[in-house]
C-alpha cells in the first residue's frame, strides 16, 4: 500500500483501488482536489475529483480512524454522479 498525506487526512491505497488501471499518482490528486465529498454508510466516503490529466474520478475510502483513509475503489466517474458535481 503506498501512503500520502494531505493537509488534513493520510491516504493509504489498497491494491483493489487499482483495478481499473489509476495509477497511485492520479487517485491522490482525486482525493486531494476533490470537487464534490459525501460520506456514505458504513465508514465510507466517495470524492468525486480530477486525475491529473483533468478526467474525473469516483474514489471511495475507508476510515480507518486517527485522520488516516484507506482506497478501496477508484475509477473515472460514471455519468450517476454528475449530479454530485457543484453547479450541475
Amino acid at each position: 500500500m503506498r501512503i500520502f498525506r494531505s493537509p488534513i487526512r493520510m491516504l493509504e491505497i489498497h491494491p483493489s483501488a487499482r483495478k481499473h488501471g489509476l495509477s497511485d499518482g492520479d487517485i491522490e490528486h482525486a482525493v486531494k482536489h476533490a470537487m464534490s465529498i459525501d460520506d456514505q454508510d458504513d465508514n465510507l466516503r466517495l470524492y468525486l475529483g480530477p486525475a491529473g490529466d483533468a478526467d474525473l474520478l469516483e474514489v471511495v475510502t475507508a476510515d480507518e480512524g486517527q485522520d488516516r483513509e484507506l482506497a478501496i475503489h477508484a475509477m473515472k466517474m460514471r455519468p450517476k454522479y454528475i449530479d454530485f458535481l457543484p453547479g450541475e
